[in-house]
């Protein structure tokens, strides 16, 4: 079996250019401890049909749909990642780099996060001529996904590697209780995450990153992934506010 913490440190990137990172990790009824949704949704292996991904609010699906982005590129990543799409904002000079990573390997996902907020992860692509910085060298890095801290506990040993403090949103169940020591070292300036059992589809994190990218505060971020949170999921927006939190 191959070794996926093996990885490159790349630094070097284009500055002028801002990544928001989307680590993925597809939804699978087999190998996460989830309540089990359809077959379809549910097949951490097909990302075309998965609940997170190409489903109607997945991120593949609704960030393809939307207004504030355009979809530059497809292609197969480096397993276990099963699919990277690159975006770029029509106004501002953001991209974003998401990945669907195959639901069996979900303890791979965490941990890319974790590196990627301790700079432990650092690499680049390149997309239109320019170099964009991903992992560590991204912006921000957001997780979508089921919280597989939950599941399992990590040995690895996280630690800021270059003292600064990366953004960072995970939009998971219960994401706060079980992030907030590993942030707290790693000096993570943490958006948005969770207090409870959440269903995290595209929505919030969409209209979150539109606040983020025009520059509105971390309180004007919260409301904004509230409102679509309470708006897909037919609750209140106090419920919504309760459960996405910003602190």
């Amino acid at each position: 079996m191959a070794d996926f913490d093996i990885f490159e440190n790349i630094t070097k990137f284009d500055t002028t250019t801002k990544t928001i990172h989307i680590l993925v990790s597809l939804c699978d009824n087999l190998y996460q401890g989830i309540v089990p949704v359809s077959m379809s949704l549910g097949n951490g292996q097909n990302p075309s049909s998965n609940l997170y991904w190409g489903a109607g609010f997945g991120v593949k699906t609704y960030f393809k749909k939307s207004k504030s982005w355009t979809l530059l590129k497809t292609e197969k990543g480096s397993y276990p990642i099963l699919e990277r799409l690159v975006f770029k904002h029509k106004t501002k000079p953001f991209y974003i780099v998401a990945d669907a990573y195959d639901g069996q390997h979900i303890l791979k996902c965490t941990k890319d996060l974790l590196y990627s907020c301790s700079a432990q992860k650092r690499d680049t692509i390149h997309v239109q001529n320019k170099t964009l910085g991903i992992y560590g060298n991204a912006k921000m890095v957001a997780y979508i996904g089921h919280n597989g801290l939950m599941d399992f506990s990590l040995k690895d040993k996280f630690g800021n590697i270059d003292k600064k403090s990366r953004d960072c949103i995970v939009l998971a169940c219960n994401s706060k209780p079980y992030f907030k020591d590993y942030f707290k070292t790693l000096k993570t300036n943490a958006f948005l995450w969770t207090t409870g059992l959440m269903c995290p589809e595209a929505y919030s994190l969409h209209d979150a990153l539109d606040a983020y990218i025009a520059g509105k505060s971390k309180s004007e971020i919260h409301l904004e992934a509230s409102k679509a949170y309470a708006k897909y999921q037919k609750c209140n927006l106090k419920a919504a506010k309760n459960l996405i939190v910003a602190n």
